[in-house]
C-alpha cells in the first residue's frame, strides 16, 4: 500500500462542520428539499444600488443582523457566478451578514437576487471595490469570479487585511493559484477554497469509514457518477474553465481523499458535445475520466451536463474487503426507475446545501482565527494539476503519464494507447 501524502491523510475537514442533527441520525443527509434561496432572506428590502459615485462606507446603514456585534460582515465579488446553494447558505446563516455586492452588471445583480437586495447590502461596481475592502466592518470576501479575474480580487482583498472564500477555483494557473496562497501567508489571512463536496456529510461518512476505521481494507476500484441538474449555462462553463475545471474537479479531489493519494500515474479522458453550442466552445458536456493510481486503484469518473429530471449523485469504493456506496436518495426512500416525472427531483444545489452551509460556516470559524483553512495549498495545486491532465488527455485523444516527477502542465508527457 502506498503510504499518504502527509497533507492528505486527515479528516475531510474539521469535525466542527457535523451538525448535531447530523451526528444524531445514523443516515447522512443529502439535502432533499428545501426553500428558495431568494424566499429566506431579509424581509425589509433596500432598492438596488444605482450606478455613479459610492457614497463613503461609514454612511452605509448596517443590516439588522449585524448590530449584535458577534455577526461576520462579508462583500461577494461576481453575481453573475454565484451558485444558488451559495446563496442559500449567506441567506440562512445568522452568523454573518451581507454588506455588499461588487457587480458591474446590473442585471446578473437581479438574476442573482431579484429586484432589489436585502436591507443594509449595497451594490457596488468593480471601480468602487475599494469602499467595500475599506469598510472595516467587512471581515472577508467572497469571490465568485471567472478564474482569469479571480486573482487579482483576491489579491485586493488579502491586502486590504480580509480573508478570502473563493467558490470556484482561484485560477487555472498552477503558479498563478500558488502565488494566491503565498499572499495569504504573507497577509496572515485566511485563504478558503470551494471544493464544496468534502463537506457533504454522506462523504465524510464514508471517509470516515474508508480511511479512518479502513472497513474496505486495501482499496481497488472507485467510480462516481456527476450528473448535473440543472445544467450549467454556456456562459458559467466558459467563464470557469469547462467540464473538467467546473464539475470534475471536485470529484478528483474526493478520490484523492479517499486515496491518500494526489496523483495518479495514468489519466485517460474520452468526451463528447452533445449539446452543439458547447463544440463551438471547444469544450465537452460528457465525460469519463480513468486514472490508475500508485497503489493499484482503478477510478473511473463519469460527468455530465445531461440530468433531465434530477442530479443523479453517486459513488462507490471497492474494496478487499466489501463495497460502500453512497446514492442517490429523497424524503420518501423511493427508488425509480424509468418513471416519466421525477417522484422527487434534487437539483445540484439542493443536493449539496448541507454541505455549501457548513463550507460557508467553516470559513466564517475561519476569519474568527478558530480553525485553518482545510484545503491547503498543496491540495489545490495537485488537483489543478490532475484536472489539466485530464483535459489534456480528452483533446489529444491519447494517455497521459503523470509518473515523470514534478510536472508541469505544459509538459506533461502523452503516451499513446
Amino acid at each position: 500500500m502506498v503510504p499518504s501524502p502527509p497533507s492528505y491523510h486527515k479528516l475531510l475537514v474539521p469535525h466542527h462542520p457535523i451538525t448535531a442533527a447530523h451526528r444524531d441520525d445514523p443516515t447522512p443527509s443529502t439535502s432533499a428539499s428545501h426553500p428558495s434561496p431568494l424566499a429566506t432572506f431579509h424581509t425589509r428590502m433596500a432598492p438596488l444600488g444605482q450606478s455613479g459615485a459610492a457614497p463613503d462606507a461609514s454612511n452605509s446603514p448596517a443590516p439588522p443582523s449585524c448590530h449584535g456585534g458577534s455577526s461576520v460582515g462579508l462583500v461577494l465579488f461576481g453575481a453573475g457566478l454565484v451558485s444558488k446553494a451559495l446563496l442559500q447558505s449567506l441567506a440562512e446563516e445568522t452568523g454573518c451578514c451581507l454588506l455588499y455586492v461588487v457587480e458591474d452588471r446590473p442585471e446578473e445583480v437581479e438574476r442573482a437576487f431579484g429586484a432589489e437586495l436585502p436591507a443594509g447590502t449595497r451594490a457596488l461596481r468593480l471601480q468602487d471595490a475599494a469602499v467595500a475592502l475599506g469598510d472595516p466592518r467587512v471581515s472577508g470576501a467572497i469571490i465568485c469570479s471567472p478564474p482569469d479575474e479571480a486573482p487579482e480580487m483576491i489579491r485586493d482583498a488579502l491586502r486590504a487585511g480580509k480573508g478570502v472564500f473563493c467558490e470556484g477555483l482561484p485560477s487555472l494557473d498552477r503558479q498563478t493559484a500558488e502565488a494566491c496562497f503565498d499572499e495569504a501567508d504573507r497577509c496572515a489571512r485566511p485563504l478558503v477554497c470551494g471544493f464544496y463536496k468534502r463537506f457533504d456529510p454522506a462523504l465524510q461518512f464514508l471517509y470516515k469509514k474508508v480511511r479512518d476505521s479502513q472497513v474496505l481494507g486495501r482499496i481497488h476500484r472507485i467510480s462516481t457518477i456527476s450528473s448535473l441538474y440543472p445544467a450549467a449555462s454556456l456562459s458559467l462553463l466558459k467563464a470557469s474553465g469547462g467540464i473538467f475545471y467546473n464539475a470534475a474537479v471536485h470529484d478528483i479531489d474526493i478520490i484523492s481523499l479517499l486515496l491518500g493519494e494526489s496523483v495518479p500515474d495514468t489519466i485517460f479522458s474520452l468526451g463528447h458535445a452533445f449539446c452543439a453550442d458547447m463544440g463551438c466552445l471547444r469544450d465537452v458536456d460528457t465525460v469519463a475520466i480513468s486514472m490508475k493510481f500508485p497503489s493499484g486503484a482503478i477510478v473511473t469518473l463519469d460527468v455530465s451536463q445531461h440530468c433531465t429530471r434530477s442530479c443523479d449523485q453517486r459513488l462507490e469504493v471497492h474494496g478487499s474487503q466489501g463495497t460502500l456506496r453512497v446514492d442517490n436518495q429523497n424524503p420518501l426512500g423511493i427508488t425509480e426507475h424509468g418513471t416519466s416525472v421525477s417522484i422527487c427531483p434534487q437539483t445540484q444545489a439542493e443536493r449539496y446545501r448541507d454541505a455549501h452551509r457548513e463550507l460557508l460556516r467553516h470559513f466564517l470559524r475561519t476569519l474568527k482565527g478558530q480553525e485553518p483553512p482545510v484545503v491547503t495549498k498543496e491540495q489545490l495545486l495537485w488537483t489543478i494539476r490532475v484536472a489539466a491532465a485530464a483535459e489534456q488527455s480528452w483533446r489529444k485523444g491519447s494517455a497521459v503519464d503523470l509518473r515523470s516527477g514534478a510536472m508541469d502542465p505544459a509538459r506533461v508527457k502523452a503516451e499513446v494507447v
